[in-house]
């Protein structure tokens, strides 16, 4: 570690559980980050400052003007680009040591299993049901810690999927539900993805530090009209066509 770097991240480097050997930890990974809109906006940007040596992002779509509310990674001036170049100069200009490679096209199956396997930890920023079941299959398949979150209206939720145990986002959501909820029919609130977001990069990082039981076994519920939290338990099902075998 750089005098540079030690001073960057001096006050993550007094915290007892982290200390150098951790911040070396957060400087050596390489997270995934999939979905640049709402929460991967503020995902991508805590990781990058948090000190996360390379981020891999993907996304396919374009900045548009609805997307400036909440999707903090863009400016007005990045109109029409992809959001992935757009968050990239974020990244980058938020902290130039971090190496951050962008995806600007939809990946394939092939692609997409590549890029989680060689990934520490994966954060899934997307917003349907069958991105989510398609990452959370390459992940579990690969072995890869998964933080997968979800915001809609002042409501939020986040579940961490671990390898080698259950349960996994298929446990919790076997199918998709025959209506599917987005932002654009329901809306959302600025600030609540930005809490869930910045709760998806806490939990990775806690992850790559390897403190990941706070969550093992937990979807955390957030309701913001009632600045409520919320621990269910969830159980692994042994028929998941995930995970239910292992």
């Amino acid at each position: 570690m750089t005098p540079e770097q030690r001073q960057r991240y001096a006050r993550q480097i007094r915290i007892d559980a982290i200390g150098e050997s951790g911040q070396q930890r957060l400087l050596d990974a390489q997270a995934l980050v999939i979905g640049l809109g709402g929460l991967g906006s503020p995902a991508s940007m805590y990781l990058a400052a948090s000190g996360v040596g390379r981020l891999v992002i993907s996304d396919f779509d374009r900045v548009e003007t609805s997307n400036l509310q909440r999707q903090i990674a863009h400016r007005e001036l990045d109109i029409g680009e992809p959001k992935a170049m757009s968050a990239k100069r974020t990244l980058e200009a938020l902290n130039p040591q971090c190496r951050v490679e962008a995806i600007d096209w939809e990946l394939d199956d092939d692609e997409l299993d590549s890029q989680i396997a060689t990934a520490d930890i994966v954060l899934d920023c997307t917003d349907n049901f069958a991105s989510r079941f398609r990452i959370n299959r390459a992940a579990m398949a690969n072995g890869t810690p998964l933080v997968t979150a979800a915001a809609i209206r002042r409501e939020g939720q986040i579940l961490t999927a671990l390898p080698g145990g259950r349960p996994c986002y298929q446990c919790v959501y076997p199918e998709a539900l025959e209506h599917q909820e987005t932002c654009a029919m329901e809306g959302v609130l600025a600030p609540v993805v930005g809490v869930m977001g910045s709760l998806q990069a806490l939990q990775a990082i806690q992850v790559l530090l390897g403190d990941s039981d706070a969550l093992r076994g937990s979807m955390l519920l957030f309701d913001a009209a009632a600045m409520h939290w919320q621990k269910v338990r969830v159980g692994g099902r042994a028929d998941c066509p995930v995970c239910g075998s292992r």
